[in-house]
């Protein structure tokens, strides 16, 4: 069944795709602003079937310890990863499983719309 699918109650209701209470656009916004960083995709990824430590995710980028930190800090307070520090280590997991099904369907979409995304000048890849 498909999402759309089960928003709507019947075949004429409208589906609201987005919040109508204030701000509620803009932390909608700002979810997909969290993953829209290659890296922080690339850790989701990492993070999505095991509890890993900081040490490992930082191999795993190949970025500097500070770097990764920043941006495990930007996943874990956005709600997509759980930080738990044990002793001198510190462990991330992701939250919540739906956050791949976000993923995948947003890579299914990216492909079958890759030329028009390789085309578009309207938003640049991140530095």
């Amino acid at each position: 069944m498909r999402i759309l699918d089960k928003m709507a109650p019947t075949p004429h209701a409208k589906t609201m795709l987005l919040p109508t209470n204030a701000g509620g656009v803009e932390l909608v916004a700002k979810f997909f602003r969290a993953l829209s960083d290659p890296t922080r995709l690339r850790l989701l990824e990492f993070l999505l079937h095991e509890e890993r430590t900081g040490i490992e995710c930082v191999q795993h980028t190949g970025l500097s310890q500070g770097r990764t930190s920043s941006h495990l800090g930007c996943l874990a307070d956005c709600g997509y990863v759980q930080v738990r520090k044990d002793g001198r280590y510190t462990y991330y997991r992701v939250s919540d499983p739906r956050v791949a099904e976000i993923v995948l369907l947003a890579r299914s979409l990216a492909n079958d719309n890759a030329d028009a995304l390789a085309a578009c000048v309207r938003i640049s890849a991140p530095s």
